[in-house]
């Protein structure tokens, strides 16, 4: 039955409240429908309360005030165990698998009954990949996976628990074209079927081709609930942040003057991890976009400049002078790595906002360069809070309280006070929805615009045109085409990194 015919909610919460000790409000009066079959949109920005809600469906937290229904039945779920053995699968953005184990044992983990015997277990897993039509060898390790094949297993694990409804929080925000598509035929493929989802991404193009309904939160509120048909992607934007953002996002940066100076050059850099023979420079005021598709080395090169990878040769030169193959004589030298990967690489989990945004430069923060100021720490911490707008309760926050994007703008806060002149981006707002977006490619620009240089890698096209003034082509960790970014367009870059076009000479500036 098509999910429009459907009066009864598979799920529903109705005036749903959350308050945190700390005073934190994240939900206030949150109201939500999911019919059975039904593919529902939650969009917001970072902040909005889109993951507190996700752990109170989830069963990880329970409301403060509101009730939540399941098939028309007043339920509380006080562990996620209770929620998945009602029938609700949730599926983190960071794939919470056990790498070590196989793709079978993955999709069957915690699974009670005739999964115990292998012969069951098998048969079973024949007959997931034919609801899902999709094929995956079920003895390969997760470890040995793409992040692609990763999130299908952890479809299948929904799927094995007899899921009614699979929330899907930033499921494609890793992953390739190819990959995205594959994800989307699946969601519409068990939809049909009469699993329901609830699509959480801050990707509103998915929102739109993929759900039937949507629903947008802001500061913790629904301010927007309907058939999606009705929405296009500048209603949806205004509707997530208040304001209009696109033209913020798109604004195409003017070419740089050849008389600027050369701060960044790098020459003949090379490495086993997929970097092949680079050279390029970058001038002040300049913002130099990395395109490449996953895999094309566009992460791997901006790491063996900032000297992260031991096994890259080659030589790096900031304002002319040599600079050793090292993180922290690159950070000496006034450069600067803000990485993909914020929890793993940028930040300390374990600690406050103002230790994270102190630490790479302690001993200006120190009495004698050796004895900690705590004050003088908290003060930068409060100036970038202020600069930069994030979103928190003060600077003795934890990072990890904070939403995708007012993390990414703590990686970035940490570096913008050091002496940092050469600012190296790696899909830096990747997880971050259209607002935060729209703060750090305004970031970007006023730090070039104070005579910084920038380096932005991205699979995001559209992301490098906004900012950049020149555009590398990466392939197979080589720049292959060289273009002004006012010169070209998204289906120029994609050509050129799939293979099709002539390419460009490197490294002229």
């Amino acid at each position: 039955m098509h999910p429009a015919m459907v009066t009864t909610p598979l799920l529903s919460l109705e005036g749903v409240g959350k308050s945190f000790p700390n005073g934190t409000v994240a939900l206030r009066g949150a109201r939500l429908n999911v019919l059975p079959g039904s593919v529902h949109g939650l969009v917001g920005a970072n902040g909005a309360g889109k993951s507190t809600m996700i752990k109170v469906i989830a069963g990880a937290h329970a409301p403060t005030t509101g009730t939540v229904r399941w098939k028309g039945e007043e339920v509380v779920w006080r562990t996620p165990g209770a929620a998945r053995d009602a029938g609700v699968a949730t599926i983190m953005q960071h794939v919470p698998l056990a790498p070590t184990l196989t793709v079978l044992e993955n999709v069957f983990l915690g699974s009670r009954g005739p999964w115990r015997l292998p012969r069951a277990r098998r048969a079973e897993f024949a007959r997931l990949l034919e609801r899902v039509n999709y094929d995956i060898d079920p003895d390969a390790e997760v470890m040995d996976l793409a992040i692609g094949e990763r999130q299908m297993v952890a479809i299948l694990q929904a799927l094995a628990t007899g899921a009614e409804l699979v929330v899907m929080d930033e499921p494609t925000a890793s992953l390739a074209e190819g990959e995205r598509r594959v994800v989307f035929d699946v969601v519409r493929r068990l939809s049909a079927q009469g699993t329901a989802f609830l699509y959480v991404s801050h990707f509103l193009d998915e929102v739109l081709s993929l759900t039937d309904r949507v629903t947008v939160l802001r500061d913790g509120t629904v301010v927007e609930e309907g058939e999606t048909a009705s929405y296009d992607e500048d209603r949806l934007v205004q509707a997530i942040v208040g304001r209009d953002l696109l033209a913020v996002e798109r604004r195409t940066a003017p070419p740089v003057d050849a008389a600027a100076p050369v701060l960044l050059t790098v020459r003949d850099l090379r490495s086993p991890a997929g970097v092949r023979d680079v050279s390029f420079e970058v001038r002040a005021g300049e913002v130099v976009g990395f395109a490449g598709l996953l895999g094309s080395g566009r992460s791997e090169i901006l790491h063996a400049v900032y000297g992260a990878d031991a096994r890259a040769r080659g030589e790096v030169l900031v304002d002319g002078e040599a600079v050793r193959r090292t993180p922290r004589a690159a950070v000496a030298a006034g450069m600067a790595l803000v990485p993909e990967d914020r929890n793993a690489q940028g930040l300390i989990g374990t600690f406050p906002i103002w230790k994270n945004i102190s630490l790479p430069d302690l001993p200006s923060l120190a009495s004698g360069r050796a004895l900690p100021r705590e004050r003088a720490e908290a003060e930068r911490a409060e100036r970038v809070i202020a600069d930069l707008g994030i979103v928190c309760p003060g600077p003795e926050a934890m990072v990890t309280e904070l939403s995708g994007g007012n993390a990414q703008k703590v990686v970035f806060g940490k570096w913008l006070h050091g002496g940092t002149r050469v600012f190296m981006l790696d899909e830096p707002t990747a997880g971050v929805d259209v607002g935060a977006k729209a703060d750090i490619l305004e970031l970007v620009r006023r730090f070039a615009a104070q005579g910084g240089a920038v380096l932005v890698a991205s699979s995001e096209f559209e992301e490098i045109l906004a900012v950049a003034t020149r555009v590398f082509v990466v392939r197979e960790g080589r720049i292959v085409a060289e273009r002004p970014a006012h010169e070209t367009s998204e289906e120029e870059l994609l050509m050129l990194a799939n293979g099709f076009g002539e390419g460009g000479a490197q490294g002229a500036a």
